[in-house]
């Protein structure tokens, strides 16, 4: 009898074995179904698709610009733009049309911010589901055949982390669970409640820029934190990365509702930073140029022969079996 498995991404080894036993792939797949990667590449004859996708199931609160923003983001760090959005809505029963067109209206205002449109899908109302559930597929297009893997870090290479973390978490967190965050000072509270707009949670312009400034390796750490998406980038690469504990970007609103749910912000949503591989002699450069935009950025560690992720001390930076707000939302459910 096998047990029963937790909410959220499916354990690591599970995924791996179960991509394990995938047949070959078609020859035109130049970049498949992988431990770490955030998308595939599909080569064309005019250049290459680059596709992804990914739900929104563990908040209710603006779904529409949320799966759109989280998406684009997979795009993105391929080192492509995103350009074309398909959208699966599920609607609980009892919703209105209201709930419907304020849905769209904020997904039309994403697309449009980041220069994208949405050219397909299927809306319907369920009773599979109690909350808006948005499942997003967005694909670019590289007419010279080229994108950015997660797995292409090299030994030597620096890591950079663009933008704070955890944004989304905050943003989340203090829009789901109120009782136990009275104590946070308001202004912080505040902060945090309007994180997905402000820092905000696209590392689009971030990734782009990267790209052109000669990244080896992109990843957008989403479910599990900075922690999960550390790891994934070291396993995609096969590299060791030891961190500089001291360097990592806090989005400190997110910090302090974790706290006070008792997270643990290292496994929390992360989207609104971006990590970046760089050869050593254009890592400080980049960071410079992102600066210059005014996204946050700072070389926090650097990538080794071996493998895993070791903080300051050399010890191990933890995984988590479940993303921590995933935790926190799930026993607040259950206790209620």
């Amino acid at each position: 009898m096998t047990s029963s498995l937790r909410h959220g991404k499916l354990p690591p080894e599970l995924l791996r074995e179960i991509l394990a036993e995938q047949g070959d792939l078609p020859s035109e797949v130049r970049l498949g179904p992988a431990l770490g990667e955030d998308g595939c590449a599909i080569d064309v004859p005019a250049g290459t698709l680059i596709a992804a996708t990914d739900p929104i199931t563990l908040t209710g609160s603006d779904v529409g610009a949320h799966a759109v923003t989280i998406n684009a983001n997979d795009i993105a760090v391929m080192g492509v733009r995103p350009r074309w959005f398909l959208a699966v809505v599920l609607l609980p029963t009892g919703s209105c049309e209201s709930d419907v067109r304020a849905l769209f209206a904020s997904m039309r205002s994403a697309l449009e911010g980041i220069g994208a449109t949405l050219v397909g899908g299927h809306t319907e109302v369920s009773d599979a589901v109690n909350q808006p559930i948005v499942i997003g597929q967005m694909m670019g297009f590289s007419p010279e055949h080229r994108f950015v893997q997660t797995g292409g870090a090299r030994a030597g290479d620096r890591i950079v982390q663009a933008g704070l973390a955890p944004v989304e978490a905050a943003a989340v967190l203090a829009a789901e669970v109120n009782p136990r965050l009275d104590a946070i000072d308001p202004r912080i509270l505040d902060l945090a409640r309007r994180a997905v707009a402000q820092p905000g949670i696209s590392v689009v312009d971030a990734a782009l820029l990267a790209t052109e400034e000669g990244a080896t390796a992109l990843h957008d750490p989403t479910e599990g934190g900075l922690s999960a998406g550390l790891h994934e980038l070291a396993e995609a690469s096969g590299v060791k990365i030891q961190l500089d504990e001291a360097a990592v970007l806090w989005f400190e609103p997110g910090r302090a509702v974790c706290g006070a749910l008792g997270a643990d912000p290292w496994g929390a949503l992360a989207s609104g930073a971006l990590l970046a591989a760089f050869p050593p002699d254009r890592a400080a450069n980049a960071c410079r140029l992102l600066e210059e935009r005014g996204i946050p950025a700072r070389v926090i560690g650097e990538a080794v022969s071996g493998s895993g992720v070791l903080r300051s001390d050399h010890s191990p930076l933890p995984t988590f079996a479940r993303d921590e707000v995933a935790r926190i939302l799930g026993a607040r459910s259950a206790s209620e």
